[in-house]
């Protein structure tokens, strides 16, 4: 295999590879890593969705288990201003 002399990436997103002598273009793959707001944000996407799931805790009086979804929800609401989000998500205790 022959090592690229240079390597430019062009506007329509490809790598050019020159070689000697010749071009090649390529897609290249790079792994791209989420930021901390992208992050953060995908966590509370999935803590509205808890939320709107445990809604009918909230309505049923009789509901089973209300207590601890209750307890659940509120650490929901409260978890974004703690030190653990977005790394650990609450449980139903």
């Amino acid at each position: 295999m022959t090592t690229p002399i240079s390597e430019t990436v062009l506007d329509n997103g490809l790598t050019r590879f020159q070689y000697d002598g010749w071009y090649e273009d390529k897609m290249v793959n790079e792994a791209v890593e989420p930021t901390t707001a992208e992050i953060e944000e995908d966590a509370r996407q999935w803590r509205d969705g808890e939320l709107t799931r445990t809604d009918i805790a909230a309505t049923v009086s009789d509901y089973p288990n209300a207590e601890a979804i209750l307890a659940y929800r509120q650490a929901l609401r409260d978890w974004p201003a703690t030190d653990d989000f977005p790394d650990t998500r609450p449980e139903v205790g």
